[in-house]
């Protein structure tokens, strides 16, 4: 297998959590780093045993031997600096979100096509092993159909206006921080809803503080869905099916277990995950790349595409207008 020549732009902790994880991936390499502050970009490398490293993406880009770029900057860079590795035929893999809206992950999707280059957004809750188990479980009808839904993830952020997370301009916010997961647990489980019940809390700078929303379906089924950043909340997710209950425990959307209970009792699901879990969309991405894919076979562009959408339309019913990046 021919190594993969990894580069990573936006060097804050998840960029961190993603190298430490690279380094039990197969056939990868950690090959470059980028970041505006020279400093920064080279510590991270000697931290992370990065070959190079540079304060101009472009730079880093230019280089023939680099294979995928890793993008994990806030929200609101996603879509130009996605744009411009696909320019320089970089494959891609984007944090979430993927974009600001729908209008941006389709322009991403356009390019990646045109520049026939792979393109994947890091939902990596896609790849992780408890979550792959209870999507079998679903799809494969053992205990009946889905009656109801509920996740939420919610934590007690200290309000810091220096930060992203209560930065307007930078997309700040609890839903398209994390907000995204408990929506793409109901994507992923029940596929897109008839109707959009919503309702957001809000700070002085703009920001929603905490989003309640409901997703209803056909047959009455719903999902309750909360993201919340002045609030801790149990960051579960419980899928109640006709003949079962399925708990996917504390961190759903991170490596964990879940709880099945039928009328026999209880059996609880582990998965000896030892990494922070991000090793598995990486292996994910490579196996697309030595394949000569341009999309996911898994994260594929129309769920993007429906996550984007979800995310869009609960931004218009609680009223939460990023008009700093149309």
């Amino acid at each position: 297998m021919k190594k993969i020549k990894w580069g990573i732009i936006g060097l804050g902790k998840i960029a961190g959590k993603f190298a430490t994880d690279l380094k039990e991936v197969e056939h990868a390499e950690l090959y470059a780093v980028a970041s505006r502050s020279q400093l920064k970009a080279k510590d991270f490398a000697q931290k992370h045993g990065a070959t190079n490293f540079y304060s101009n993406y472009e730079a880093m880009l230019k280089d023939e031997n680099l294979d995928v770029v890793y993008i994990a900057t806030p929200h609101v860079f996603h879509h130009a600096q996605a744009l411009i590795c696909l320019e320089y035929k970089k494959a891609v893999l984007c944090e979430k979100p993927f974009a600001m809206n729908r209008q941006q992950v389709e322009e991403m999707i356009a390019k990646a096509k045109d520049e026939n280059v792979f393109l994947m957004e890091a939902l990596w809750t896609q790849f992780l092993p408890h979550f792959k188990a209870v999507m079998e479980i679903i799809e494969s009808k053992k205990y009946g159909a889905i009656k109801s839904l509920e996740a939420n993830f919610g934590f007690d952020a200290a309000i810091d206006l220096e930060k992203r997370l209560y930065n307007k301009s930078l997309g700040g916010g609890s839903l398209l921080d994390i907000g995204i997961y408990p929506i793409f647990m109901a994507l992923s489980a029940l596929g897109m809803p008839e109707n959009i019940k919503a309702k957001g809390k809000f700070y002085e700078t703009g920001i929603d503080q905490q989003a309640d929303v409901v997703f209803e379906y056909a047959n009455n089924v719903k999902a309750t869905l909360q993201s919340s950043i002045i609030e801790d909340t149990s960051t579960t997710a419980i899928i109640t099916l006709e003949k079962a209950t399925l708990k996917l425990n504390y961190q759903f959307h991170a490596p964990t277990s879940f709880v099945i209970t039928t009328n026999e009792g209880e059996e609880t699901k582990e998965f000896g995950v030892h990494t922070k879990g991000y090793n598995f969309e990486a292996e994910h991405v490579q196996r697309m790349l030595w394949e000569g894919k341009t999309e996911s076979t898994e994260m594929t562009f129309e769920k993007s595409l429906q996550l984007i959408e979800l995310l869009d339309k609960v931004r218009e019913e609680i009223g939460l207008d990023y008009e700093l990046v149309q």
